[in-house]
């Protein structure tokens, strides 16, 4: 190739992507989140009831919850240096991974609250964990495949575990009488898969970023700039900035489900339906963009401020059929957040600061989402049409962020 790996050397960073290839990597390390998700969406899914189960007041469940939910994402502003400063993202990654699969099952065996609560807290801490670690991985493999691409197969099979966990726990619950101990119990099995396919894929890829050295070798790329002190570019900052806009107008799922449940436009037991209708939307939609960012760069991200002002505009209506659209077109901008979003910030950041970046993205996506939420919640008890016009005011600004985001790429 003529490049030189002073890190592993040429012969070592030739190895891994000769024994599979960037694909076989993207789709087996997505196989992996897919059983990740069949195990811990398959436990969050029900996480509010059991917890009530034990005692638990609504103030405890939110509690719990939003500390996990903070844990997930800003703990990643540590994961994320610790990966770059010590290279091994094989090893915070199937660590992230073992704390999330192991703690799932012990969830329904433990019977007294407080084990529970932590319990449900070091699941999030799990991902903390991993995700910094992972995404780099992932990210020297879509150097091969397309970022795009490569990012929204990987998002699309997690989707898929999303689905049948939560479905594979409610047929369980409905068997046994809702006894969550066999309910989360089944759940071992895949967690079980999910640390051997991981050891599996060590073993065969124990250095990702050759794939990345190959790639750019084989065009003549250079990597991602870098700033001459080790900073983060600045292009990366304004992306960030976009990012931070486009989400913080970004309604949850918690906020639309509670509008239609409340206007009496769909009953509780259509809400999971709905909810999984969404995510099928989000997989679909993650192909579609991660196949045209490939093509068209970081324009096609566009789609998102406009998604994210049509869920406003949409699913807060007192019709049916618009409201259950909003939902949907919601789901459209959730699997654009998870992948395309991810794979720009590979394309912004030099290998060796990229585990940070992802960190700090997260600190970013977490940050806003909380605006957003309260955002969105506030406003909705307040005044809807003020909600929407908001939100579309938001989305300009992020539309502006992203043409800077342009200019300072280049």
């Amino acid at each position: 190739m003529g490049v030189n790996r002073s890190v592993s050397g040429e012969r070592e960073a030739d190895r891994p992507s000769a024994r599979m290839g960037p694909w076989r990597f993207v789709v087996w390390f997505g196989t992996v989140s897919l059983l990740a998700d069949f195990v811990y969406e398959g436990a969050r899914s029900i996480t509010g009831p059991l917890l009530a189960s034990l005692g638990a007041s609504a103030l405890v469940v939110g509690v719990v919850t939003g500390a996990g939910e903070a844990a997930a994402l800003g703990l990643r502003l540590v994961s994320g240096p610790l990966a770059d400063r010590t290279r091994r993202f094989w090893g915070l990654a199937i660590a992230g991974y073992a704390l999330t699969v192991v703690s799932v099952p012990l969830l329904g065996v433990v019977g007294v609250l407080w084990a529970a609560c932590a319990l449900v807290v070091a699941e999030r801490v799990g991902k903390a964990v991993r995700s910094p670690a992972k995404d780099t991985m992932l990210s020297h493999a879509t150097a091969a495949t397309g970022r795009g691409r490569g990012f929204a197969v990987h998002e699309a099979l997690d989707q898929i575990g999303a689905l049948v966990g939560p479905l594979l726990v409610a047929g369980v619950l409905a068997l046994t009488g809702d006894d969550y101990g066999p309910a989360l119990g089944v759940l071992a099995a895949p967690g079980i898969a999910v640390l051997l396919l991981l050891f599996w894929l060590r073993g065969r890829v124990p250095d990702p970023e050759a794939y990345e050295h190959e790639a750019e070798a084989a065009v003549s790329t250079p990597a991602a700039p870098q700033a001459p002190d080790g900073r983060l570019p600045r292009a990366f900052w304004a992306y960030a900035g976009f990012t931070a806009a486009t989400t913080t107008g970004f309604a949850t799922f918690g906020v639309l489900s509670y509008h239609l449940v409340e206007r009496h436009l769909l009953t509780a037991a259509w809400v999971p339906v709905l909810y999984a209708a969404a995510m099928a939307v989000d997989a679909v939609a993650a192909l579609a963009t991660g196949w045209l960012y490939d093509r068209v760069g970081p324009r096609v991200l566009v789609a998102l401020p406009v998604l994210t002002a049509a869920v406003a505009a949409l699913a807060f209506t007192n019709t049916v059929v618009i409201a259950v659209g909003g939902s949907l077109v919601w789901g459209a901008a959730m699997g654009i957040q998870e992948s395309t979003l991810r794979a720009t910030v590979a394309d912004l950041v030099p290998s060796g600061r990229r585990a940070t970046a992802y960190g700090l993205f997260a600190g970013v996506v977490g940050a806003a989402s909380l605006a957003g939420g309260a955002l969105t919640g506030g406003l909705y008890g307040y005044s809807i049409p003020l909600l929407i016009t908001v939100v579309v005011a938001i989305q300009v600004l992020a539309v502006v962020l992203l043409a800077v985001t342009r200019v300072a790429r280049r």
